[in-house]
């Protein structure tokens, strides 16, 4: 299996060989895009930066090369214009394909651009690959800073910019290296033997479909005890069982496992692949490809947010920071009191949480904290703030760095190394590469349900009798590919996708509920940034930015006038050098340049706020949010505390991520000079917003966008978390949070499954025969129909 594993998932691996692309641009598109690239990463003598002085050793080849390298190298454009069209939103990809085209040609150019592309030589009007390079820059700095009718450009800025640094810094050649690394002090990994590999019996329990022809996984299935017919006329498989889970993260891998465990037959679907320890490259490229949802380029519509999900076995578990913090107080309070739900103010749902922990070994200390937390902790104790050690899934001397592509160790317990491991040992099986594509409803008849009194005994207008969903990519036996359409028969079904995927699966399975969509949570991040050179510093702050535990502290902000629960946290980020160059502000090619330089020693501390704005997902990457007034507020005053927490440590220079590259030097500041500064920190929409300046900000936690309740009117689902409008599907994810939560979502999310799923197995055991034969009758009719 193992093998089977290593010779399916080659680009976890690294080593991007020259190819031939698919991306569609023309010719000329692809020269305006090379001229782009290479002037948001131009090519520069060393000496013109003043890197080096007399009493400096000369600079490393690394690092001549690492200056004399070009955006336009690599296949660099190429790269980012396949990227584009594979991850990019349709509108985003229609607005840069129109922008490549009107700068191929001298009107286009001259329309976008202005007097910068003029000259005295005939024709007197060049397209944008004429111009020299730093005229180019000229363009992308003015389209930075656009708030005019072409508001759009400073939009397609940012779009360029994103994709264009991040190929650059993530690609990586035949021998899984980039050039730029060394110069940057970077270097992934080292990739070291898993000290916890995942036990057979749940490798056993993977049904990888990718990698498996229609009769292969037919034998596959039936090897399993698992009740399989074929139609061949329609390329359909249809399954038969107890339930069905769709999303094996947090949420659903829960589900599965005390599903499983009270002797249900279990399957679970997701659309992801799965990856041992062992598999594990640390590549930031082919690691956010393989695991994070749209690669790790997700966005809002109007690019303000950047959004990570994760997308494998496990979900976001396994992509987690490790960070496992028990719902606060005060939140279960609201939740309890303002949303009528006693869920949250019982003993069962604090020993779900206790429960939870248990199974996930968290411990709550760490032996030895990192650069990032070494400064963050130092700071905040200099200026007298409290700080705390942040709870982890992981042994307290856990010190990987680099669990957001997988903990190569496998120490970090994930779901997929615990929840899930006891769903297989109970006999569920996990099949990915499977994308559901709707849940399968007939009208309730009334007549498959007792009326015993019980909450779910309310009649509702429909029944789920299963889910529709298609393989990502089936081989068959002549080597060509096609996909394959399963119908899973179940008693009962989940949707555990996450607040991004549930909506949409649930509004194109037929529901109506006006809530399904709406209330989406994103806990919003912006980041303060201080750069600590070596030299600087003491014995005590030695390591790199990227090493060692992730989140290990926390520092709780209290705004004055409020509790001591504002909503706003104080913790440090992983960063690989991708991410970090495409959030970090452009201002232009020789500042980049410098900004990376310095990536190693550069420490960032985000400031999460729990937000009171919120979003709608109704289709499936159409994100739409916004900031609140009073978040923004709250942004303010703890990008300022994170400020002041980077300079008491000793950065030499601090900064945020405005698009104006906002920063000051702390060597001779005055506290007068300090505090002017401060007092200009301000935050801003994002590239869209028409703003003079603008923010990108960053969300790892989605929340609330399918929210139980005790109303009708005012919830997706109900406070046993079954849809209101269809018996036997539930919601068993993040998207039931009523509110923002305020910290990492981890335990929530699986301490409400742990509650949930008890109500889906009394579901089961109270509904005798469950669907009835004519109801599974009539989905396999609906099936065919619809085919």
């Amino acid at each position: 299996m193992e093998d089977d594993q290593n010779t399916a998932h080659p680009l976890l691996r690294g080593g991007r060989k020259e190819k031939s692309f698919s991306h569609g641009f023309t010719k000329a598109q692809i020269q305006s895009l090379t001229a782009i690239c290479e002037a948001l990463i131009p090519s520069m003598p060393i000496t013109a930066l003043h890197v080096s002085s007399q009493r400096d050793p000369p600079p490393s080849p690394s690092l001549v090369s690492f200056y004399k390298a070009s955006g336009s190298d690599y296949q660099v454009p190429d790269q980012v214009a396949e990227l584009m069209v594979k991850r990019g939103l349709p509108d985003a990809v229609t607005l840069v394909s129109w922008v490549l085209w009107a700068l191929s040609t001298r009107l286009g150019t001259l329309l976008l651009c202005g007097s910068t592309c003029l000259s005295l030589n005939f024709p007197f009007i060049r397209s944008f690959s004429e111009m020299p390079v730093e005229k180019r820059e000229k363009v992308l700095m003015a389209w930075s800073r656009e708030r005019s009718f072409f508001s759009a450009l400073r939009l397609s800025f940012a779009l360029f910019k994103i994709f264009c640094v991040y190929v650059f810094y993530s690609w990586t050649d035949v021998n899984s290296k980039n050039p730029s690394w060394e110069a940057i002090d970077y270097s992934p990994g080292p990739l070291k033997p898993p000290k916890n590999p995942p036990p057979k019996s749940f490798k056993d329990s993977i049904i990888s479909t990718t990698t498996l022809t229609k009769e292969s996984l037919v034998s596959t299935i039936k090897t399993k005890g698992i009740t399989v017919t074929e139609d061949p006329s329609a390329d359909l498989l249809t399954l038969e069982c107890d339930a069905v889970v769709v999303g094996s993260g947090p949420g659903g891998s829960v589900a599965a496992a005390k599903l499983a465990k009270s002797g249900y037959q279990v399957l679970v679907l997701e659309k992801g692949l799965y990856f041992t320890p062992q598999d594990y490259s640390l590549l930031e490229g082919p690691s956010m490809d393989q695991m994070y949802e749209s690669g790790g380029i997700l966005s809002t519509t109007d690019a303000k947010v950047l959004i990570t999900a994760g997308s494998t076995v496990g979900g976001g578990s396994a992509i987690n920071w490790s960070a496992c913090i028990k719902t606060p107080d005060k939140v279960l309070k609201q939740w309890s009191e303002d949303f009528s739900l006693s869920l949250f103010g019982s003993h069962n749902y604090r020993a779900a949480m206790e429960a939870v922990c248990k199974r996930l070994g968290v411990t709550e200390k760490c032996e030895k904290e990192n650069f990032q937390n070494e400064v963050f902790r130092s700071g905040c104790e200099r200026l007298g703030l409290k700080v705390e050690f942040v709870p982890r899934n992981s042994p307290e001397g856990h010190y990987c760095g680099q669990c957001g592509y997988g903990c190569r160790t496998g120490e970090k317990q994930g779901t997929q190394c615990t929840w899930l491991v006891d769903a297989a040992e109970a006999g569920a099986l996990i099949f990915t590469g499977v994308k559901a594509k709707k849940f399968v409803m007939r009208e309730n008849d009334g007549l498959e349900r007792k009326e015993s009194g019980k909450p779910w005994s309310r009649e509702r207008d429909q029944r789920c009798v299963g889910v529709m969903a298609v393989t990502g990519c089936k081989v068959n036996q002549k080597g060509k590919k096609s996909s394959l359409r399963l119908m899973i028969k179940a008693k009962l079904s989940v949707s555990a996708c996450g607040s991004l995927l549930t909506p949409p699966l649930l509004i194109s399975s037929g529901l109506r509920n006006p809530n399904i969509g709406r209330n989406l949570r994103l806990h919003p991040v912006s980041m303060a940034w201080g750069y600590f050179p070596e030299q600087d510093c003491g014995e005590s702050l030695r390591g790199k930015c990227y090493q060692g535990g992730i989140i290990t502290s926390i520092h709780k902000l209290v705004l004055e006038n409020q509790d001591h629960d504002s909503g706003v946290i104080i913790e440090t980020p992983f960063l690989g050098p991708a991410s970090f160059s495409a959030i970090f502000p452009w201002l232009s090619g020789s500042e980049m340049k410098e900004a990376m330089r310095r990536y190693a020693r550069t420490v960032h501390i985000f400031v999460l706020v729990r937000d009171t704005g919120s979003g709608e997902v109704m289709k499936e990457r159409k994100i739409t949010y916004n900031l609140h007034r009073t978040d923004r507020e709250k942004f303010k005053k703890g990008l300022r505390t994170a400020l002041r927490i980077l300079v008491a440590a000793g950065a030499v220079e601090v900064g945020t991520h405005r698009s104006d590259g906002q920063r000051i030097k702390t060597k001779g500041m005055r506290d007068e000079d300090f505090e002017e500064f401060l007092d200009g920190i301000e935050v801003f929409g994002g590239a869209y917003s028409g703003e003079e300046k603008w923010n990108l900000y960053t969300s790892a936690h989605q929340m609330g966008s399918c929210r139980m309740g005790a109303d009708e009117e005012k919830s997706a689902v109900d406070e046993r978390g079954e849809s209101w409008e269809a018996e036997g599907l539930f919601v068993c994810d993040g998207s039931l949070m009523p509110t923002a939560l305020g910290v990492n979502p981890m335990i929530t999310v699986q301490s409400i499954a742990h509650c949930i799923s008890d109500n889906m197995v009394e579901f089961l055991r109270d509904g005798e025969g469950g669907v009835s034969e004519a109801a599974m009758k009539h989905a396999s009719e609906m099936v065919r129909k619809e085919i």
